[in-house]
């Protein structure tokens, strides 16, 4: 099989099949496991193209996961957020409009290393977290650090995660708020990876050959959503954990360093 603009054989669409699949899940009932999907994508097709290949795969299951917790949280507690990460947003299209993938794969690499740190932190230090202050500092620092990690590499979880945390949110609120604020940010997103922005820089990140290549992966993401939820029942979260976090690390480390 072969698409304008990328290489597709049958093993390579296998794999980022498999990414895909852990994409679904991660919605449902791992998040972390969306590293994955970002590693594999990256390694398959470059680092700068698949943050425009993921995006259009993560308004899918946006659209799908936000009624399931519509009735959690407000709009009004996602708008104190945006400011800072849409100025956080603007500042990754500009980083992308300027590196290659040599430069956008250590980067990638290292912003997977910073989530995962986070990540370890909020399972680890969870009181450490809650103490933080809730200041206008720590708004735009977390707002920040979400629009420049998803536009470089749709990868802004553990952050809003942190987020969360210092703001105690329920589970169901954190799930209700989170639904919104991604649904809203990556649908802002798509014209900016397709276009760019002017004055800022042009991207051209989702085009024709990126959408066909998406609509192969789609059933791979609807998948995931379905088995999501089975999945987490059957695997100890414990042991998947310490397996992703090995494996996350790993891999980037592998993207910044070779």
């Amino acid at each position: 099989m072969t698409s304008p603009g990328f290489d597709i054989s049958a093993a390579k669409l296998a794999i980022a099949l498999l990414g895909a699949l852990c994409l679904g899940v991660s919605k449902t009932g791992f998040p972390g496991l969306a590293i994955v999907n970002v590693l594999i994508v990256a390694e398959l097709f470059g680092e700068r193209e698949s943050v425009g290949i993921i995006l259009p795969l993560l308004i899918v299951c946006d659209l799908i996961v936000y009624p399931m917790f519509r009735k959690h949280g407000h709009w009004s507690q996602v708008w104190f957020l945006l400011p800072p990460t849409l100025l956080g947003i603007v500042g990754g299209v500009w980083l992308l409009a300027r590196i290659g993938n040599e430069i956008a794969r250590p980067a990638i690499g290292g912003i997977i290393l910073v989530m995962l740190g986070l990540q370890l932190l909020r399972e680890y230090r969870r009181r450490f977290l809650e103490h933080l202050p809730d200041s206008r500092w720590f708004l735009w620092l977390c707002g920040g650090g979400i629009g420049i990690s998803t536009m470089m590499a749709n990868a802004a979880g553990p952050v809003y995660t942190v987020y969360a945390l210092v703001h105690r949110m329920t589970k169901e609120v954190f799930l209700g708020i989170g639904a919104r604020f991604f649904l809203l940010l990556n649908v802002l997103k798509f014209p900016l990876l397709a276009a760019g922005l002017p004055g800022i820089g042009s991207l051209n990140l989702i085009h024709s050959a990126s959408l066909r290549l998406d609509l192969h992966l789609l059933p791979g993401v609807i998948a995931g959503i379905l088995l999501g939820r089975k999945l987490l029942a059957l695997v100890p979260q414990r042991l998947f954990n310490g397996l992703l976090y090995a494996f996350s690390a790993l891999a980037g480390l592998r993207m910044l360093f070779w």
